[in-house]
């Protein structure tokens, strides 16, 4: 009897109606039959009958604002600590800290004050800018939180995302807030973020802006029969333009977070949403019988 690749079936590319959606993989792209590689105008779906079929081109949307075919390369954000930086980031902090220091006096942060800590973000999807989180933590439930946004060529000015205020949200929670998605598409347009753009690693700089430390996981392995807790990183196209990205943070405590981020054509983001993720457990191995839906005698 043959058993399902569950691996696969995550990876795959799956037309519902007018959509395609696309789940995040490392490294290579899910093979359609005996690891012959699928040609780049064939998309692939397989149900879990392990039935496979091959999706016409025509089918495929167009004016997407990001590469389905592309690989995820990062499943996380790196975090660099101050006395880590280098020179060069350094130099630009130096160059950038007075309109920083004005921005937030704006957002009364009161950066002038003492006790302020900062680290570097790293997002290889956003590479002509350096992103500081600053960070004013004594102990209690009055801690401040801001990023900041450099750009590395002087093509753009500084951006802040105000995150919480002496333990409170500004205005709206920073996730969903209309602050930080303005901020957001601003960033992207200055850093000439285009089509070919790593979708997943779009989404989870979006997250560590803010606030947030995004793991989205461990990829799935597709040698094994393993169901993983939570739902994988996941690409949403549609027919008319625009794309949804889906990832549950597995760092966030008390429990996961779903983030669910959706762009139109151009790719601009319309809107955000931060929910507690769906749990399945934890990963547990299927056998042949529960995989492929037949009960044993």
């Amino acid at each position: 009897m043959a058993r399902i690749n569950f691996g696969n079936f995550w990876l795959s590319v799956v037309v519902l109606g007018a959509s395609v959606s696309v789940a995040a993989q490392s490294g290579q792209t899910a093979p359609p039959e005996q690891g012959k590689e699928a040609p780049p105008s064939v998309r692939i779906e397989q149900s879990p009958s392990g039935h496979v079929r091959t999706v016409p081109p025509a089918f495929t949307p167009s004016g997407l604002p990001f590469a389905i075919d592309g690989n995820a390369s990062e499943r996380s954000i790196r975090i660099v600590s101050e006395a880590d930086l280098t020179r060069e980031d350094r130099d630009l902090f130096a160059d950038a800290e007075s309109s920083i220091q004005e921005q937030a006096g704006v957002q009364n942060l009161d950066f002038d004050s003492a006790g302020w800590t900062y680290s570097k973000l790293v997002c290889p999807a956003l590479p002509r800018h350096l992103f500081l989180r600053f960070t004013r933590d004594d102990g209690t439930r009055q801690m401040s939180m801001f990023t900041a946004a450099i750009p590395r060529d002087g093509n753009g000015r500084v951006h802040i995302i105000p995150i919480v205020r002496k333990g409170y949200s500004l205005f709206s929670p920073a996730p969903i807030g209309a602050l930080t998605i303005a901020a957001f598409n601003r960033i992207r347009v200055e850093d000439g973020a285009g089509k070919t753009a790593d979708w997943l690693g779009t989404g989870l700089c979006y997250a560590a802006l803010a606030g947030a430390n995004p793991d989205a996981g461990e990829p799935i392995n597709p040698d094994t029969t393993e169901i993983p807790a939570t739902m994988p990183p996941t690409l949403t196209t549609l027919s008319e333009g625009g794309a949804i990205i889906r990832f549950v943070d597995v760092s966030a405590t008390p429990h996961p977070m779903e983030w669910t981020l959706t762009f139109d054509a151009k790719g601009k983001l319309l809107k955000a949403a931060h929910t507690p993720a769906a749990i399945t457990g934890p990963p547990r191995h299927v056998g042949e019988a529960e995989a492929t839906g037949q009960a044993k005698q």
